[in-house]
Parts: C-alpha cells; sequence; structure tokens
C-alpha cells in the first residue's frame, strides 16, 4: 500500500495473480463468511435484501492469510482498495478525508466466526486537523466533529500505534474533572478541542510520530492494524478458548461513517430479534442516544432498554421492529444486530446470528419448529452437547437462608460461587493455585478475557446484556451478571462497597445468579438442575408444573432419538450406577471395570490371592472370591435386564491392591523397633517389592494378569456365566459380553477364549441354559488396532479403550502430563485442546478407523463399540459416526450428551445445508 518504509506506515511486495481481493457489499451475499468474514458476507446480505445498509466494501480473508503469512500485503491490494474507495467517494459525493466536504470511514475486523471485542476497528477514518473543520460546518455542529476526533485519536493511538489506552482514558477524567462533570457528553467543543491537542501530545510521546494527517494513510495503517489483531494475544486466547482454527484470518471491512453522536435525534444500538438469555419473543436490546460505535458494547455508559426507543424516536423504531422481522425470518434464527440512527435516519452496521445461552438455544430451536422456519433435523444443528452439559449444573436453593446485596441484569446464566477478584491477572493466579473466583469489574474490555476463563462468574457494575461482558460470557457458557448499578466497584483499592454500606473485599466469598441477576453474600447452597430432574425421571414433560426448558429439552432429545444411528451405553460397574443410566437412556453398559469389585471389604481377599506361595492357597482365595463376583453380576443383569452389558475382566496391575509401599515400609520398621507381630505386612511388603515396576501401566496387567496368573480370568468368567445363568432361569434376558483387555495379539486372545469356552459350556450344561456370551476384546494399543484383521478372528466386538489408545500412541502418562506440560502445549497451539478430552482425530482417530474397517473384513458382522471418555465428547462422538461404530459408552451423566450428539452427527452426515 503505501511505500514508506516507515515501521507505522503499510508496506505491499507480495503478488498473487488472479485473485479478487476486495469485494463491494453489493457484491458478497452470507454464504461467502470463508472468503468475506461473518461481517462482511451479512452486511452483503442485508445490502441484497435493500435495507439501509451505508455503503463500503470488504478485503477478503485470503489477503490476510497473504500478509500473515509473507508480512505484506498482497501487491494487487493496493490499487483494489483505491478502486473500490474512489467507487464509495462517487456514491457518497464527498472524498475521504477532504478539508470542506470529508468522507469518513470505520475499519473493522470480520472473522468467519463471531469474536466478539478480540480483533480491532478503528472509527472515523478521514478525520485530520483540516477535515475536523469540515465536518464540523457540514454536521453543523462543533462538538460533534471535535468528539468524533478525539475518538479517531483515541483508538487509533492504542489500536494502531500501540499507545497504552489508559493514558487516553486518564487524559479524558481530567478533562470531566476540570469541567465538573462525569459524563463525556457534558464536554463542550472546547474542552473537546483542548483534549485532541492533548491526545495527539500523548502519540507524539508514546509512540515517536505524530498523528497521521493523511487520511490514506490513516486507511492503510488501520487495516494492517486490523490483520495483526488476528495474532493479537486475545484473539488467539479466544480462539483457543472457542476452538475456532488459527488459520482462517479475518476479512477487512472499510465502511462509510454515519453517526450516532450527532445529538439527542442521534443514537447507537444493539438489538436482538429475541432474548440471548432466555429465548423468550420480544424486544431485547439496548439503546444510547448521542453516543457512537463501541460506546454500548463497551459498557462505559450505562444504556436504556431498546423499548426505549419507541418514545425517543417512533419512526426510526417501527422501522428497527419490521428489519428485525425481515431479518429472523430470512436467517431462521436469533439475530443480533447492530444499528445506529444519525439525525432520525436508522442505518444498519451488523447483523449475525446471534449467541445465546444453553436454555435459550434449547428454548429457541423449538419456536422456530414451531413457527414452520426450521425442521427438526435443522433444530438439532441449533443445540449441542456442551450447552446441555451446563443445562445439566446445578442451580442455587431459592430456599435457602441468604443475604441479597445487590442485582444486576441476568447476562448469562448460571450459578457461580467464588472469592471476589478484582483484575483478571489476580483471577488467574488464584485460579491456577485452585480457587474459585467471582471476577468483578466496572466493565469487561478484550484485556479482560484470560481473567474471564479463569473466573466461575463475571460481574459487573456498568452494560447490559449487549455488553462486552454479556456477549463473551453467553459465547462461553460462564455465568454473568452486568450493570449492578447499585454496586460501587473501586477496582484500585480491591474492594466493593454495596447499598448500606458493607465493603466487600478482595478474598471474600460472594454468590452471583446469572438466570436472576441477583448477587449474594457468602456461598449460596445449590439444588439439581430440573433438566437432571427430568432425565432421573423426577419431572415429566407436559405435567402442569414441568418446566418450560424442560420440555425443550425433552423434545430435543426426543429429536436426536429418532435420528441417530449410534447407540449409547454406559460406564457402570454397579447396579446404582446402571439403574441412573438406564434413567439418563443408556441402552445397555459398554464398560464394567471388575477391579472396582475387588475394592473395600474384598481387598484381603485379593491380597490373600497375590500371596498365595502354593496352587492350593490361590484356588481357595479364587473360590471365595467366585460368589462375591457372581452376586455383582446377578445385580448387574438385573438392573440392565434385556439390555447389552460388557464386562472388562481385570484390568490393572496387582500392585494396585496393595497397600502403598512407603506407607508398608512405615508400618514394618515401626512393627520391628517396637517388636511386634508383623509377618503379614512383611510378606505384604515383600509382594509389593515382587510386583513393583518402572512403568505398571505397561507392565503385568489385562490379558498378561489372566495368562501369568491361573484361575483368575477362569473364576471371572465363570462368575459371569453363572450369574447370566441363573437370571435366565429366573425369565430374565441378561445379554452379557465378556472383554478380554490390553490384547496386543490374536494368540492372546485365543488361549483366554479357549478357557473361556470352555467355563461357559460347563456352567450351559449345568444350568440347562444356552447362554449366548460374545467375547471381544478392547482395542487400546497401536499393535492391537494395526493387527485388527488377525484379532477379529477370535473376537466377536471391538471396543475400542481410547484413554490408553491415546498414552501409548503418544506415548504420554496421563497422570503425569495434563500437571505438567498440557498448559504450555494448549497456550503454544501445539494442542488445540487435550487429545484426552477429545480424539486426536489424526492419530489416534487413524488407528480407529483402521481397526474398524480391517475389523469388519475378517469379520463383517463385528459389533464396534468405544468405551474411553471420548465416548462422552461432543466432537469425538461425531468422528465415531463417521467411522461407523455401532456405539459409544460414557458415564451416566455424559449420556444425554452423546445421544443428542449422536443425533445430530447423523444429521449433519446425510449432507444437509446446515449451519
Amino acid at each position: 500500500m503505501s511505500e514508506n518504509k516507515d515501521p507505522h506506515v503499510a508496506q505491499s511486495g507480495t503478488s498473487v495473480e488472479g485473485v479478487k481481493f476486495v469485494y463491494d457489499f453489493t457484491e458478497g451475499n452470507k454464504d461467502l463468511k470463508d472468503l468475506l468474514g461473518g461481517k462482511g458476507a451479512n452486511l452483503a446480505e442485508m445490502t441484497n435484501l435493500g435495507l439501509p445498509v451505508p455503503p463500503g466494501f470488504t478485503i477478503t480473508t485470503e489477503a490476510c492469510k497473504v500478509y500473515l503469512e509473507s508480512g505484506e500485503e498482497p501487491a494487487e491490494l493496493r490499487d483494489e482498495v483505491s478502486a473500490h474507495l474512489e467507487a464509495l467517494e462517487k456514491k457518497m459525493g464527498k472524498k475521504l478525508g477532504q478539508a470542506d466536504n470529508p468522507l469518513l470511514v470505520s475499519v473493522r475486523s470480520g472473522a468467519k466466526f463471531s469474536m466478539p471485542g478480540m480483533m480491532d476497528t478503528v472509527l472515523n477514518i478521514g478525520l485530520s486537523d483540516k477535515s475536523v473543520q469540515g465536518l464540523a460546518k457540514q454536521a453543523g455542529d462543533d462538538r460533534f466533529a471535535w468528539d468524533s476526533y478525539r475518538r479517531l485519536i483515541q483508538m487509533f493511538g492504542k489500536t494502531v500505534l500501540g499507545v497504552d489506552g489508559e493514558l487516553f482514558e486518564e487524559a479524558l477524567e481530567a478533562a470531566k474533572a476540570a469541567k465538573k462533570v462525569t459524563d463525556d457528553t457534558e464536554l463542550e467543543a472546547a474542552d473537546l478541542k483542548k483534549l485532541v491537542t492533548k491526545f495527539k501530545k500523548i502519540v507524539k510521546a508514546e509512540a515517536g510520530r505524530e498523528f497521521p494527517q493523511d487520511p490514506r494513510e490513516q486507511m492503510d495503517l488501520a487495516i494492517r492494524a486490523v490483520f495483526d489483531s488476528w495474532n493479537g494475544e486475545r484473539a488467539k486466547l479466544y480462539r483457543r478458548q472457542e476452538r475456532i482454527p488459527h488459520d482462517l484470518g479475518t476479512a477487512v471491512n472499510v465502511c462509510s461513517m454515519v453517526f450516532g453522536n450527532l445529538g439527542p435525534d442521534s443514537g447507537t444500538g444493539v438489538a436482538f430479534t429475541r432474548d440471548p438469555a432466555s429465548g423468550q419473543q420480544g424486544v431485547y436490546g439496548d439503546y444510547l442516544q448521542n453516543a457512537q460505535g463501541e460506546d454500548v458494547v463497551a459498557g462505559i455508559r450505562n444504556t436504556v432498554p431498546l423499548a426505549e426507543l419507541e418514545k425517543i424516536d417512533k419512526k426510526s423504531y417501527d422501522q428497527l421492529m419490521q428489519i428485525m422481522e425481515t431479518l429472523e425470518n430470512h436467517y431462521k434464527d436469533l439475530c443480533d444486530i447492530e444499528f445506529t440512527i444519525e439525525r432520525g435516519q436508522l442505518w444498519m452496521l451488523q447483523t449475525r446470528v446471534g449467541k445465546r445461552t444453553a436454555g435459550a438455544a434449547f428454548r429457541i430451536a423449538t419456536q422456530l419448529v414451531d413457527q414452520g422456519l426450521i425442521d427438526e433435523a435443522e433444530a438439532l444443528t441449533r443445540v449441542n452437547g456442551a450447552q446441555l452439559a451446563q443445562l445439566m449444573f446445578p442451580r442455587f436453593d431459592e430456599s435457602a437462608k441468604v443475604e441479597q446485596i445487590g442485582r444486576g441484569i441476568a447476562a448469562s446464566p448460571g450459578a457461580a460461587v467464588g472469592k471476589a477478584v478484582f483484575d483478571s491477572y489476580t483471577a488467574v493466579k488464584w485460579s491456577r493455585s485452585g480457587e474459585k473466583v467471582i471476577l468483578i469489574r466496572r466493565e469487561t474490555n478484550p484485556d479482560d478475557l484470560d481473567g474471564m476463563i479463569a473466573a466461575e462468574g463475571i460481574l459487573t457494575s456498568r452494560g447490559g446484556k449487549t455488553s462486552h461482558a454479556a456477549v463473551v460470557a453467553r459465547g462461553m457458557g460462564k455465568t454473568c451478571v452486568c450493570g449492578a448499578e447499585e454496586l460501587e466497584v473501586d477496582t484500585k483499592r480491591r474492594r466493593m462497597t454495596v447499598p448500606g454500606g458493607h465493603v466487600v473485599e478482595e478474598g471474600d466469598v460472594i454468590s452471583i445468579d446469572g438466570s436472576s441477576g441477583k448477587v449474594y453474600l457468602g456461598e449460596v447452597p445449590v439444588v439439581p438442575s430440573p433438566v437432571v430432574e427430568y432425565f432421573e425421571g423426577r419431572m415429566h414433560p407436559g405435567a402442569d408444573d414441568a418446566d418450560e426448558l424442560v420440555e425443550a429439552v425433552h423434545r430435543m432429545m426426543s429429536f436426536a432419538d429418532r435420528k441417530r444411528r449410534l447407540r449409547v451405553r454406559a460406564n457402570a460397574d454397579n447396579a446404582e450406577d446402571a439403574l441412573r443410566a438406564r434413567r439418563f437412556g443408556a441402552q445397555g453398559i459398554g464398560l464394567c471395570r471388575t477391579e472396582h469389585m475387588f475394592l473395600g471389604d474384598r481387598r484381603e481377599l485379593v491380597e490373600r490371592l497375590i500371596l498365595a506361595d502354593t496352587e492350593e492357597e490361590r484356588e481357595e482365595s479364587l473360590k471365595a472370591l467366585l460368589p462375591l463376583q457372581k452376586q455383582d453380576f446377578v445385580e448387574l443383569f438385573e438392573a440392565m435386564d434385556g439390555l447389552p452389558v460388557t464386562i472388562r475382566l481385570l484390568d490393572p496391575p496387582l500392585h494396585e491392591f496393595l497397600p502403598d509401599i512407603t506407607e508398608l515400609s512405615v508400618r514394618v520398621a515401626l512393627a520391628e523397633a517396637r517388636q511386634e507381630p508383623h509377618e503379614n505386612d512383611l510378606r505384604l511388603l515383600q509382594a509389593v517389592h515382587r510386583l513393583h515396576e518402572q512403568n505398571p501401566m505397561l507392565g503385568l496387567r489385562g490379558v498378561r494378569l489372566g495368562l501369568v496368573i491361573p484361575g483368575l480370568f477362569t473364576m471371572q468368567v465363570r462368575a459371569i456365566a453363572e450369574a447370566a445363568a441363573e437370571r435366565r432361569n429366573a425369565k430374565g434376558d441378561p445379554r452379557a459380553e465378556i472383554m478380554i483387555p490390553l490384547v496386543g495379539t490374536v494368540q492372546e486372545l485365543e488361549i483366554v477364549r479357549e478357557e473361556a469356552d470352555k467355563v461357559i459350556a460347563e456352567v450351559e450344561a449345568a444350568a440347562g441354559v444356552s447362554l449366548k456370551l460374545a467375547i471381544g476384546t478392547m482395542i487400546e494399543l497401536p499393535r492391537a488396532a494395526l493387527t485388527a484383521g488377525q484379532i477379529a478372528e477370535a473376537a466377536e466386538f471391538f471396543s475400542f479403550g481410547t484413554n490408553d489408545l491415546t498414552q501409548t500412541v503418544w506415548g504420554f502418562s496421563r497422570d503425569d502430563v495434563e500437571a505438567s506440560f498440557f498448559t504450555a502445549y494448549l497456550e503454544k497451539g501445539i494442542f488445540g485442546v487435550s487429545p484426552f478430552e477429545t480424539i486426536d482425530k489424526d492419530g489416534v482417530g487413524s488407528l480407529v478407523k483402521l481397526a474398524a474397517k480391517a475389523g469388519r473384513e475378517t469379520r463383517p458382522d463385528l459389533k464396534l463399540g468405544v468405551c474411553g471418555e471420548h465416548g462422552g465428547d461432543p466432537e469425538s462422538v461425531h468422528f465415531f459416526h463417521e467411522v461407523g461404530l455401532d456405539y459409544v459408552s460414557c458415564s451416566p451423566f455424559r449420556i444425554p450428551v452423546a445421544r443428542l450428539e449422536a443425533g445430530r452427527a447423523a444429521v449433519t452426515s446425510q449432507g444437509s445445508d446446515h449451519r
């Protein structure tokens, strides 16, 4: 762009032939978000709809990618921008920054996915010492012109030149103090003119250069600053939090300015076509008279509700209501709208599909189905498992004795309790030390993002439902209360004063209710969510007292269950968990870990087994364990009657059933010193030393135990078979599946299977029943995945143990790495998310895909499932659907999430044109 080599002046160089880098608003549409970003695509769409959009053009994400890769804008970009700027000037009848009749433009970021406040925007580009006079004459308002100029220098200085924004804020506060006023709007033209001079001095001192007077230089530098902001720390942090890819780049929108700060007949606002907190239809949003752009979302001045606009400017209000209806019907979803009124003329500055709370998402999806705007399949794409999980969190107990100290705007629901902190640094520091915190600010800004992520909830004394705090909190699913005006927040003294004079100091515990906006002193007890009560069967949809949210969740779950192909099972080790899982919709048990049955009061029997010196002692221990194991399975089969129950034979290393080596050594040493009897402890210590392994998770465990400890696996198989036979003879329908863990070669499975088949045949003959017990294996080692075709010859099913498979593929010890270096890996972008949380599709996922394909080639009717924690992870569920697994299995509380995501996976895989 500019040829000047000043580091603050944009350069150009890299040539990309045949690529169009700039689109007029009349050329795009809402489907070009990859190229034009969300903001640019929707500005184009509104232009196409004939809505009042200020003319402008969009610089594409492709231009940004070239810049980020090479450090220079594409060589063609300057000429394209010049051509579009010339066309814009012709359309508007004025030139950028000319002295007598200046055209002013905004330069705004706009990525494919909404990243509110995370990237940069500069308004009033084109103002200078000369053109400010022309703007004053053009508007007939000196104050407006100088207010606009001071805003440009302030925004440009901070955003483009890297000046500390606090310096401008301090100068502004000083000007108000000198005038003895509290509001920016009370400063007069002469005051603002002095402020402009002060601001320019700050720029010169801090940036080492004068504020640029050339309007084109201003625009070029602002465009570059927006490109750079894609890789700003707060933008990268937000993308990691929201799992937005880092290689998309941002578009840049250059839009002719319209002014909401021209007096009482002007203003700016944000509107929602439905309440983003509850989903209810109505008039929702905020309006601020005599204000510009960022004033509303920044929360620095308290707004009035959008409904008040009807009294202030009925013509604009009626037109806005009509436009909102048009946009919602067109996008078929909740729309978030930014608008400006310039002396009675309404202008649309942005629309996007609005962020919403989890409850609002479910309500809105069902409302739109009822209105005929979308079908059930599309409704499933409008909600997700993470939102459903939020709705299952507990709520505050309204019947508890509480001390309410304030109330604000219910911006993002939830029940958050924590220690009060007054800056992001402290929030992060305390959170990393294990403390739960509530971040309290007068208003948040994008620099507070890391503190918002660390906090349990956010409380502000300014702003409304459209403020930065509210929008970002809703997007993250964080509890948030905004605009609690009666609370006086003093961030410098780290305290908050509440009505009546009570002071909340940093470290004091408070509770905030994002559903009601109430703020309480101390910790408020919680009660179960009505959504959990619904899944537990304690709240029934359609009943007179049924929660409206429960109705919406019930309908969406019904949609998902009708659409999904994947079945959902539970990881459950006892009858109580199995019954709960069944209430939550489990279609069987995908993993019963038998080692959990060996703990508690049975540990002594296991110790005797481990310490056995003779075959007789070992058989005696196994004989004592058999009836206990059998009863475990009887109860489990009764709870899951008619549904499959996959039982994993003993998996962990035997040392896990023995006392800790340090604790035991101390016991033995003390007993010897006191000359007390300690023969048993001594034998245990010797056994611990004998069984000690440098890396026990890769040692004597799983199938290896069954092969080297005679009778261990056959005892468990007999217990399963006898329990199934007893249940069958009691007219039940047990459907047991026996799973052999940690198999690495087919020979291991063949040996164990041969012994198991003999035991099962003996039990069948003795009980006079046919059990049809399936025998399969866990695929949790890379070799098992790579030789799955061979292993399938001896297995009737595979269950992917993705926890261990992830450990062995990556070479990670889960118990160690998550605490030691995962935080650094996430911060550096090596991981977008922990591979133990969401399956690593490229590595671990490739082995799952390969094993599934090879196994089915050998045995076409091979049943395939997954029982690692990934079975309840929303993103992973979609992957398992894609690779053709039959079921996922997860903990009982994650079953509803897995059911919902399985339905969503089925819908999206059909290739429908869903958002």
